[in-house]
């Protein structure tokens, strides 16, 4: 691979320069209409997955010539992005160009019309076609994915012809030849350092996006196995699948086994509109073919676009999912559901034991108050449910403040269950301690890292017997004693230790009257 630069001398060697790169452009749609990370992510996501789009089909096409197989492009002239939105060579006569179709071509074409002719042609002509690709007979895969990905766009944010150009010309050096041959970052980098902008603190596009490393502790406690299914059923951006193919992939398929594990591995439901084209885009940009995502609301069934979840098993061998914090449902999504709540993770955790497989595993987060709230029927008969039908081998006390730049200052914690099997009992972790036993404090300045979680991970390993699997931050709770506390879970650490202050009032007037003593004769040394 080349080592170009990226437009500014510079080679992108780490994820810190790909991401400086990918602010770089931010910044050109700031200065336009693109306020905030909730306008300008989903821009940049249409301008990313085309990029890396055309680079994939160009890549295919070129193994396709030389194993002598027939090919056939997903998109062709002129909307490709090597035709429309790729710079152009001002030397070659404009003839040429247009005659051999030289890269940028169709951009040239316009160039030489009228101000305002690229801006026409991508809202006017490209957007309505990428829109209706989808729907034509013989649609591929690929070409329903990419309509799903266009489905809401009517226009681009940007109303300046010069901003958007620019914009382009610059995610176009971020491809292969502007990265070091060294770290091999594919296209893939730009879009991971983009993503965490969504949970900025102030930005309501945090309720798509989970911290990474919550992501990464649930997926390395599960550690999803080659040849099993996959399921987010609030999928957002689409992290956790994400994550968890990088996992299955590290395992090193065979090659049969590869196509199954891009194709029929990840399956995803997501309500919101404007999360749906970040997910497909996220996840074909992490090289997963078809993402099987189903858009519509997971509660009441109602589908918007159902095709990419054709064939979808009944049950999952994995669920990884965040729901979404203290959101409320009608009593359509209630009437779906035996214990019937307004709460919307209430009936996300009924939906979820549900589409486990006998013997799979789920790894979530859920918010505290769920763990605790005992008043209510809903919340005692689905807590039971869980109890009764699953193992509940582990729940970990998240800190205060994890999810706050996501908008949520709620305390949560990780539920961790297999199904087929009652529970017994419940190993608890406290990671609202440090290792030194103070109060971990979690902000923007200092976030929760993977790496916090090393004495978890040692003890998690143990046998569940062994001793060591108990200590100062964690702990067992019979089902004796949880259905004794009408199955209240929350995470109460009775082996903390207690380092306040024993001592009484009088114990402590007494050490102040002393110290007082003892500053008065010092100053009268002093005044002498």
């Amino acid at each position: 691979m080349a080592k170009n630069n990226n437009g500014n001398g510079k080679i992108i060697n780490s994820q810190a320069a790909m991401d400086k790169a990918v602010k770089s452009v931010c910044d050109i749609l700031r200065r336009d209409r693109a306020k905030g990370a909730r306008l300008y992510v989903p821009e940049l996501t249409w301008m990313f997955f085309l990029r890396y789009l055309d680079i994939m089909e160009q890549n295919e096409e070129q193994k396709a010539k030389a194993l002598g197989t027939p090919y056939s492009e997903t998109l062709k002239a002129p909307y490709r992005w090597r035709d429309w939105a790729a710079p152009f060579d001002k030397t070659v006569p404009f003839d040429e160009m247009i005659r051999m179709k030289l890269p940028g071509w169709k951009r040239r074409e316009l160039s030489e019309k009228t101000i305002g002719s690229f801006l026409s042609f991508v809202n006017d002509d490209l957007f309505p076609h990428l829109k209706a690709i989808g729907s034509v007979t013989g649609a591929s895969n690929k070409q329903k994915v990419i309509s799903e990905i266009f489905r809401n766009k009517e226009k681009t944010i940007l109303s300046s012809e010069t901003n958007l150009q620019n914009a382009l010309d610059k995610i176009h050096t971020l491809s292969e030849a502007s990265i070091s041959d060294q770290h091999m970052f594919p296209i893939s980098q730009a879009f991971e350092g983009l993503l965490p902008s969504l949970g900025e603190k102030k930005n309501d596009g945090g309720q798509f996006f989970t911290p990474r490393e919550i992501i990464r502790v649930i997926v390395n406690v599960i550690k999803p196995q080659i040849g099993k299914t996959v399921y987010d059923p609030c999928c957002g951006t689409g992290g956790f699948l994400i994550e968890a193919y990088k996992s299955m992939y590290s395992q090193n398929p065979l090659g049969t086994q590869i196509k199954e594990l891009k194709t029929e591995t990840f399956w995803g439901r997501e309500d919101a509109s404007e999360a749906i084209p970040i997910c497909l885009a996220n996840m074909m940009l992490h090289d997963v073919d078809l993402p099987r995502i189903w858009h519509g609301n997971t509660l009441t069934g109602a589908v918007t676009y159902g095709d990419l979840f054709e064939g979808a098993p009944a049950q999952f061998d994995y669920v990884m999912t965040n729901p979404p914090f203290g959101s409320k449902e009608g009593k359509d999504a209630q009437a779906q559901f035996p214990y019937k709540s307004g709460k919307a993770q209430i009936l996300f955790l009924q939906h979820i034991i549900d589409s486990l497989a006998d013997g799979g595993t789920c790894g979530m987060v859920i918010d505290e108050g769920v763990m605790f709230h005992t008043k209510t029927a809903a919340y005692q008969q689905t807590k039971r449910k869980l109890l009764d039908e699953c193992n509940l081998f582990c729940v970990i006390s998240l800190p205060q403040g994890v999810f706050i730049n996501a908008g949520a200052g709620v305390k949560t914690d990780l539920f961790f269950f297999t199904k087929g099997r009652q529970t017994e009992r419940v190993w608890y972790y406290d990671m609202t301690l440090t290792d030194d036993f103070q109060l971990r404090k979690v902000n923007k300045g200092n976030p929760l890292t993977i790496e916090a979680f090393n004495d978890f991970f040692e003890r998690f390993a143990l046998d569940p017997d062994d001793p060591k699997r108990t200590s100062e931050r964690s702990w067992y709770v019979s089902i004796e004693e949880i259905k004794k506390k009408k199955y209240d879970l929350k995470a109460t650490n009775d082996n903390a230790p207690d380092y306040s202050d024993k001592r009484t009032t009088s114990e402590l007037m007494v050490i102040i009257q002393d110290s007082q003593k003892e500053i008065e004769e010092c100053l009268k040394v002093l005044n002498k």
